[in-house]
């Protein structure tokens, strides 16, 4: 079996022998005309008709004087019928191949094809090509469907590969991009504004996580990637708008998980004069939309889990939750007790600074079992620094978290809008950071001085593409096209490039 460089060095020869004959490998136009799935959804209105299509050389089979090939594009795949009389012959001048020079041709390779959409003798929807012209010319070949591409790191350093080769990787971001785009559709329809903000920031807040840090040097001062969209969206209601939102990525300095990447898009919402019960009702809906129009269904098999969202969604009190459980009040509490019950329940005992990160992974340990649809409410103030409290239980806020198939899938309070209560939950904070929480927010005084101008009462809402994943069933890393890994120059490529320091 020849080897990468072999077959690489044959498309080479043939690369070069184009160019003798004068072809430019790589022409900058196309005169595509239409789709493969135009062709086939059509077939009754185009036969006998004349069309052009482009797309990528599949395979290849000729037989004296007539050849099939099959072109791939983004809608499917059609048969080209390649015959000696009737092909137009070699023109140069416009990459244009006759039949005589098809043995230059490679699976891989990108060409343009114009001819009479027919059916073969054998009843093959096809194309019976005049005139063939090369638009690039690979010099590697792409792994068949029948050899796979399963290796993990592999298809994930090359990704653009593994959506050639396996069909559903392939599917699985057109459906990510349905789910921004029937979320963007959403929150349009209901008058929201999309207001980009920034992503580099003097200060970063809106979410408990490391930064990243950069240098810009123009003012030679250091700077965030944000964590959270959400101050400066706040800003825009205290500037005036009502309805925002903002699409884009979000940077936390953490670890790799199945649930969680360093970097993801994310999108936040907020609304002027919403509370977080009308906000509840509003994601409930929203949800259901977005779902809806990306997967094509709302019932859903989780793993173990089996979804439906068209049920009424119930609500889970926090404190009753972790009561019932743990047989602890996380308002009277101890870190002591705490820890003992994370130590009896075999979680991770040695990274709990305070009494909030404890019962959070108390709290993570039941949710890991909740099938959902449901809303976690009345989580404690002293886990929400940025919530609202609710006036009649002023020792929790106004926060509601939908739980679906073991998973936190978003966050939505109501506002806090008070400077000084704001304040003082900045410098509780600051105080965990300067003792070593990492994550802890950092105090934001430009923030507070936006409040004291005013800011109306108000609902937010986050969510990342986390949802997307867990109704799509995958990993973070194969949830997105390409994650960032660990930089790697692999030795066929060096061996390659003998003349590269790498």
């Amino acid at each position: 079996m020849a080897t990468l460089k072999e077959l690489r060095d044959e498309r080479l020869r043939k690369l070069a022998e184009l160019k003798e004959l004068g072809i430019n490998p790589y022409p900058a136009t196309s005169e595509r005309s239409h789709s493969a799935g135009e062709v086939t959804d059509r077939f009754e209105e185009l036969e006998g008709q004349n069309v052009a299509l482009a797309g990528r050389l599949q395979g290849t089979r000729k037989f004296g004087k007539i050849a099939f090939f099959v072109l791939k594009d983004a809608t499917g795949q059609i048969q080209l019928f390649l015959k000696h009389d009737v092909m137009q012959p070699l023109e140069a001048a416009i990459s244009q191949l006759g039949f005589e020079q098809i043995n230059l041709l490679d699976p891989g390779d990108y060409i343009e094809a114009t001819g009479k959409v027919i059916k073969t003798q054998t009843g093959e929807l096809s194309l019976e090509v005049t005139s063939l012209r090369l638009l690039t010319k690979s010099l590697r070949p792409m792994p068949t469907e029948h050899e796979g591409f399963t290796n993990k790191e592999e298809r994930l350093r090359r990704r653009y590969v593994d959506t050639n080769v396996n069909k559903d990787v392939y599917e699985r971001f057109v459906r990510r991009s349905k789910f921004w785009q029937a979320t963007r559709e959403f929150l349009l329809k209901e008058e929201f504004l999309e207001i980009n903000v920034p992503v580099l920031e003097q200060t970063t807040g809106g979410a408990d996580a490391n930064p990243f840090v950069t240098h810009m040097d123009a003012l030679d001062q250091e700077l965030f990637l944000r964590i959270s969209h959400e101050l400066p969206l706040k800003r825009l209601l205290g500037g005036g708008y009502e309805k925002v939102f903002d699409i884009g990525p979000r940077f936390r300095n953490e670890n790799y998980s199945d649930e969680h990447l360093p970097e993801h898009v994310a999108m936040e919402w907020y609304a002027a004069y919403w509370d977080w019960r009308k906000g509840m009702r509003f994601m409930t809906d929203m949800y259901r939309y977005v779902l809806q129009n990306t997967f094509g269904t709302l019932q859903f098999k989780l793993g173990k889990f089996d979804i439906d969202l068209n049920k009424e969604w119930e609500e889970w009190d926090y404190a009753q939750t972790i009561q019932a459980r743990y047989d602890i009040n996380p308002f009277s509490t101890t870190i002591e007790e705490v820890k003992k019950a994370l130590a009896d329940n075999k979680l991770e005992v040695e990274k709990t600074e305070n009494l909030a990160r404890g019962i959070d992974k108390l709290w993570k340990n039941i949710r890991k079992d909740v099938a959902g649809p449901i809303w976690l409410i009345n989580t404690p103030l002293f886990i929400s620094p940025l919530a609202k409290a609710n006036p009649d239980r002023p020792d929790t806020v106004q926060r509601f978290q939908p739980v679906i198939a073991g998973s936190e899938l978003g966050n939505g309070f109501s506002e806090l809008n008070d400077p000084i209560e704001q304040l003082n939950r900045f410098v509780e904070q600051q105080q965990m950071r300067d003792a070593g929480d990492e994550e802890a927010m950092m105090l934001d005084i430009d923030f507070v001085e936006m409040l004291e101008y005013g800011m109306p009462p108000a609902c937010g809402w986050g969510f990342s593409e986390r949802v997307f994943w867990v109704f799509e069933g995958v990993s973070a890393r194969e949830g997105v096209p390409f994650p960032t890994l660990r930089h790697e120059i692999d030795e066929i490529t060096k061996s390659i490039y003998p003349e590269i320091k790498f």
